[in-house]
């Protein structure tokens, strides 16, 4: 750990950095590429092979951490896609890219699809539903040995919308990947290697991702590094409108987003995963310059 490094994890009380993914003085920048013709924002944009695999190299062109591959929308209301359409999307972008040296996510629900993208170079598996999506995805994850991101999920998203009930989300939200945590644990997945995502978005209403952003001190009490997905998402296309700019469609949140950025990693997250690589890396940087002022 760098000198910096270290006056900013004791600054934020950072949570331990799991082996196996880059280390940084500062916030990682997670960037994301959607093999997909229905993402909420840039959906059919890199749906072709070599498109994505362009892509993935100019992310990580860009200053991107790791290229985040998902073959599979997770916007509310969308339905999921068969596993041999999602492998196909997905396996021959994850290969290409580990080969140039690009530390690659795979963005997945279906343990085989986490398994072939492992063999094929991943070196992590985000898995928006955290093991609830497929009972086989802890053994496949314990058995891989990589890092995996669960995330705060209640319902696939076609239904997520009508599970936005809470009384104290953070609490609530706190309580839930605790949960997770421990049946994770006990199928075998090693602690060191979890990272936690509190699911902005996903059976959240504007106010709930609000307060899970300000709660990220209070989440970080679980004692696992905390990777925060925002960008371009309902709640900042909402906050913006209420502050003036109108409805702004989400291909012109990239501002807000790396605001959002700043935010996030100034308040300990591990890592923030994003559509503009480039804003939200000069996001992260200035929060680690605040974090460890003169270093």
């Amino acid at each position: 750990m760098s000198t910096a490094e270290g006056a900013a994890a004791r600054r934020l009380g950072a949570s331990p950095r799991p082996e196996g993914l880059p280390r940084q003085d500062r916030c990682l920048v997670m960037g994301i590429l959607n093999v997909t013709p229905d993402s909420f924002s840039d959906g059919g944009l890199y749906a072709q092979a070599q498109q994505a695999i362009d892509r993935g190299l100019d992310l990580a062109a860009q200053g991107a951490d790791i290229v985040d591959v998902g073959g599979e929308s997770t916007r509310p209301g969308a339905r999921p896609v068969a596993l041999a359409e999602e492998l196909a999307r997905t396996v021959p972008v994850v290969r290409e890219l580990a080969r140039a040296g690009v530390c690659v996510s795979i963005d997945t629900m279906r343990a085989a699809v986490a398994r072939a993208a492992v063999e094929a170079g991943a070196c992590l598996v985000n898995d928006v539903s955290g093991g609830l999506a497929d009972p086989d995805m802890a053994p496949v994850v314990a058995a891989s040995g990589i890092p995996y991101v669960a995330t705060h999920w209640r319902a696939p998203s076609r239904e997520m919308d009508r599970h936005a009930d809470y009384r104290d989300v953070v609490v609530e939200v706190m309580a839930e990947l605790d949960l997770r945590v421990r049946r994770l644990k006990d199928q075998g997945v090693d602690p060191a290697r979890i990272v936690l995502d509190p699911g902005l978005g996903f059976s959240k209403r504007t106010e709930h991702d609000w307060t899970l952003l300000a709660g990220l001190g209070t989440l970080r009490r679980l004692g696992f590094p905390l990777l925060v997905g925002a960008s371009r998402k309902r709640f900042i296309g909402a906050a913006l409108a209420s502050g003036g700019a109108g409805d702004v469609p989400p291909g012109e949140r990239d501002s807000a987003t790396a605001a959002v950025s700043a935010l996030a990693a100034a308040a300990g997250a591990f890592c923030v995963r994003v559509h503009d690589v480039r804003a939200s890396l000069d996001a992260v940087r200035m929060a680690a310059a605040y974090a460890a002022p003169g270093l």
